[in-house]
């Protein structure tokens, strides 16, 4: 029988290397595994020092060249990796995951990752990844020197897979969670982007009219002789403005962006904007609910992948997206290590609705917390939808009315004066 040397993460997130005597590689995998073991690498025994074709069947890629090439790469494309690709990540996440639980070494699941990817970026990363990890390499710290793909959520979660010996479960969960992460934007944006288009198309062509069509139209009316009226005097005023000085209003809204951005950037700033932000008429009944299935959501990923309540709360903290539900979880998490449970801070924290409140007292109580996070997230999912639809519904004839109201004002002010001049001929 055949004997392997293996390298594998035990279940208290150290490496063990050794040797197993199996069938076939494929038995010797799925023996460690029912032992707790990650299989990292692992090769026949003998044929590591092998210099001949078989040796390199699954052998260690060459590490100082492709960490070589990696540094270049970074340095010749500046805004290469500057920005987050969710649906990249998800989608590689979810495959990890597939592999692994079919028992595949994690630097051969990285490999197929490799030959499969169509990115010069991915690749190049990928490689650097399983260089590190058949270097012995823990497969969070080796995700955790690229924080432009792989956020402290996503890391910290590796990181408790392999304590627990279930990395293959965590990365489907945060597959699940980044998929439900990137419906939940979409949903969002889709409820934010019209409005916007709308305004800004209402902009447009209100600025067109006044720089453009009423100078010509103003203009034969004042040739014409006769007194204007009050509103086309007015629109006169106005368009003459918007022609004259239209710089300042760029600069004093450029002005504007500038200080709100500074002033975010404090702590009481940020505090009062986001406060204010949740107060919204429209907007913040939709903020909030986001947020809420946002806590509740990474806080349940998070504990049942075996991050323990106080580092889960830490991390629920950074990646919430509010500083008013950002201080109450840090409020949770301080009154935590004080001995307390995560119920009754909640309800005093005053950023919570009351149902939240108690229906996470009801999960502690009944020891599944994690599912009765993930039904608060559901339902709140559900609301955000709910009221993306509603805040559509009041937006749309919202913006209708304003630029019927601008555009009747400009034609009121263009006809009242030909009217005039029909009735005196």
């Amino acid at each position: 029988m055949p004997i392997y040397e293996y390298k594998a993460y035990a279940e208290g997130g150290g490496t063990k290397t050794g040797v197993i005597d199996a069938d076939s590689a494929k038995d010797a995998r799925l023996r460690l595994r029912r032992e707790k073991l990650l299989v990292s690498q692992i090769k026949e025994s003998g044929k590591r020092k092998s210099s001949g074709g078989k040796g390199k069947g699954k052998g260690v890629d060459k590490g100082p060249s492709i960490l070589d090439r990696y540094r270049e790469h970074r340095r010749t494309s500046q805004n290469g990796a500057s920005g987050r690709d969710a649906e990249l990540v998800s989608a590689i996440t979810r495959q990890m995951g597939t592999l692994l639980g079919a028992g595949i070494p994690l630097a051969d699941a990285l490999k197929a990752i490799i030959d499969q990817s169509e990115s010069k970026r991915v690749e190049t990363l990928f490689r650097e990844l399983r260089e590190k990890i058949t270097q012995g390499t823990s497969l969070a710290d080796a995700l955790a020197t690229h924080p432009e793909l792989f956020s402290d959520l996503y890391v910290n979660m590796v990181r408790a897979g392999e304590a627990t010996g279930q990395v293959d479960i965590v990365l489907s969960r945060l597959a699940d969670f980044l998929q439900a992460q990137r419906a939940m934007q979409r949903k969002v944006m889709s409820a934010l982007l019209y409005p916007l288009m709308m305004m800004g198309l209402g902009v447009v062509v209100v600025a067109i009219l006044m720089t453009v069509v009423v100078p010509k139209i103003t203009g034969m009316l004042e040739d014409s002789g006769q007194e204007l009226p009050g509103t086309t005097r007015t629109l006169m005023t106005i368009s003459e403005l918007s022609q004259e000085y239209w710089w300042v209003a760029l600069l004093a809204l450029a002005a504007a962006s500038s200080v709100l951005g500074r002033i975010y950037r404090t702590d009481h700033g940020r505090l009062v904007i986001d406060r204010t932000l949740l107060r919204a008429p429209i907007f913040g009944e939709l903020l909030r609910k986001r947020s809420i299935s946002r806590f509740t959501r990474t806080l349940s990923t998070l504990l049942s992948s075996g991050v323990a309540a106080v580092q889960a709360l830490e991390i629920t903290r950074n990646v919430v997206g509010n500083r008013v539900l950002a201080d109450a979880t840090e409020h949770i998490r301080t009154r935590i290590l004080e001995g307390t449970d995560i119920a009754t801070p909640l309800q005093q924290s005053g950023a919570f609705p009351a149902v939240v409140g108690y229906m996470v007292a009801v999960g502690e109580q009944s020891g599944e917390l994690e599912t009765m996070l993930d039904r608060i997230a559901d339902a709140y999912d559900e609301e955000v939808e709910v009221v993306s639809e509603r805040v559509l519904s009041v937006l749309e004839p919202l913006m209708i009315v304003v630029l019927a109201i601008v555009v009747g004002f400009i034609v009121l002010s263009i006809i009242q004066p030909i009217l005039q001049v029909g009735a005196i001929q």
